[in-house]
C-alpha cells in the first residue's frame, strides 16, 4: 500500500483498492476474534482452547461469516478477487513475488487454521458447503477464462492465481486426506511456480519495459536460457506430470471426487484451460517469428538472475518427482484437521502409506 501511494495514478488506485478490501475484511475478522475471546471466558487467545470452547449456534454463524469474508478476500475467492490483478500489475516485481508466494496463502491458511476449526458446524453445513464449493469451481473456470484473453502477461499470471487457489478451496472443503494434502501442496507449489513466473516477467520487463504479449515473439532464438526457464515454469503452473503443479491438483481432484463428483468434474476442465492460456502465451512470446527489431538484441539471463530463479525451478522438479517427504510431514496435521472439522469421520483412504511404506488401515 505504501509503495502504491507513492506511484502514479494507476498505482495509487490499485493501492487504495487493496487497502479498502483487506481493511474491511480484517476489521470483521478482528471483531469476530474479540467476540470469540469474550464468549469463551478463558482470558486467552490460545487456539486449541478456543476451538474446544462451546459457542452458541446462532453466534457461530455470524462469527464464521465475518472470518470467512476476511479470508475469502485474502485468498482471493471469486467474486472478491478484483483487487488482485491491479495489485499484481502495479506492484514492482518483488511485491508481486511476495504477494504470490506468501500473502495469498494467508487466506487459505486462515480457513484451515481458524475459520473452519473454530466453527466446523457452520462451515460444513449443507448451505455453506454448497456456496463454498460453487465459488471455488466458479473461481477455477472464471480465472482461467479471463486469463486466456489478457494482453498483459503479468495480468494473465495474476488471474491464473485465482484459478489455482480455487483448487485449494475445493480441497479444503472436500476434507479428505488426499484433498487436504493436495491443497497444501498447491499452496507450496503455487508459491514456487507463480513466484518464478513473476521473477521472469520482471526480468523481461527490465529489458523491454513492456509486458504486452504482442510486443514479443521469437525470443527463444535470442535469449534461449530465459525461454527454457519460462517454458519449464509455465509447464509447472499448468500441471505437467513430473513438476509440482501436477501432484497437488491431482490429489485435490482425486480426493474431492469422493464428496463432490459433479463439481470435481467441472473443476477438471480448469486444467485444460490452464494449458490453453499458458501455452498460447508461450507461443506468442517465444515461439512466433522474431518480427520486432527491439527484441533482436536482448541479453540473456545473467549469473545473478539465474541464481535467483534456479532454486525455485529445482523446488518445482523436486516436488513433482519426489513429494513423499512433504506429504509425510503434513500427514499428521491433515488427519488432525479432518478429525477436528468432521469428528468421528475418518476420511483417510484404505491404502494411505505411513512413513515406513506399510499400508495404514482406514
Amino acid at each position: 500500500f505504501l509503495i502504491g501511494i507513492w506511484g502514479h495514478e494507476r498505482r495509487v488506485y490499485a493501492a487504495v483498492k487493496f487497502f479498502l478490501y483487506t481493511f474491511a475484511g480484517s476489521v470483521l475478522m478482528l471483531v469476530a476474534f474479540l467476540v470469540l475471546y469474550k464468549n469463551a471466558g478463558l482470558s486467552t487467545f490460545d487456539i486449541p482452547k478456543l476451538v474446544a470452547s462451546p459457542v452458541d449456534p446462532a453466534l457461530q454463524t455470524w462469527l464464521f461469516l465475518a472470518c470467512a469474508l476476511a479470508f475469502a478476500i485474502k485468498v482471493p475467492m471469486w467474486p472478491f478477487h478484483t483487487w488482485l490483478p491491479d495489485a499484481h500489475v502495479e506492484a514492482p516485481t518483488a511485491g508481486s513475488v511476495i504477494l504470490a508466494g506468501v500473502l495469498l496463502k494467508m487466506g487459505t491458511y486462515g480457513f484451515l487454521r481458524f475459520a473452519i476449526p473454530f466453527f466446523p458446524d457452520v462451515a460444513f453445513s449443507p448451505a455453506v458447503t454448497t456456496i463454498a464449493v460453487v465459488l471455488a469451481v466458479v473461481g477455477i473456470i472464471y480465472g482461467a477464462l479471463v486469463a486466456m484473453v489478457q494482453p498483459d502477461i503479468k495480468k494473465l499470471v495474476a488471474y491464473s492465481s485465482v484459478s489455482h487457489l480455487g483448487f485449494v478451496m475445493l480441497g479444503i472443503w472436500a476434507a479428505t486426506l488426499q484433498s487436504v494434502q493436495g491443497a497444501l501442496l498447491i499452496m507450496i507449489g503455487h508459491g514456487l511456480s507463480t513466484g518464478a513466473l513473476f521473477l521472469l516477467i520482471g526480468m523481461l520487463y527490465e529489458r523491454r519495459h513492456t509486458r504486452e504479449i504482442a510486443a514479443f515473439g521469437g525470443l527463444a532464438r535470442v535469449i534461449p536460457i530465459f525461454s527454457l526457464l519460462l517454458v519449464v515454469t509455465s509447464l509447472a503452473s499448468i500441471g505437467l506430470p513430473g513438476l509440482n503443479g501436477f501432484v497437488g491438483e491431482f490429489l485435490v481432484l482425486v480426493g474431492s471426487f469422493e464428496r463432490f463428483p459433479w463439481a470435481t468434474g467441472i473443476a477438471t476442465t480448469g486444467v485444460i484451460f490452464a494449458a490453453a492460456y499458458l501455452l498460447w502465451a508461450l507461443q506468442r512470446i517465444i515461439f512466433n517469428r522474431l518480427d520486432q527489431p527491439e527484441n533482436a538484441h536482448l541479453s540473456d539471463l545473467s549469473a545473478r538472475e539465474l541464481w535467483v530463479v534456479l532454486p525455485l525451478v529445482a523446488g518445482m522438479v523436486w516436488l513433482g518427482l519426489y513429494p513423499r517427504p512433504v506429504l509425510d510431514r503434513m500427514d499428521a496435521a491433515a488427519r488432525h484437521y479432518i478429525q477436528l472439522v468432521q469428528p468421528g469421520k475418518d476420511k483417510a483412504p484404505a491404502t494411505a502409506l505411513n512413513r515406513s511404506g506399510a499400508e495404514r488401515p482406514q
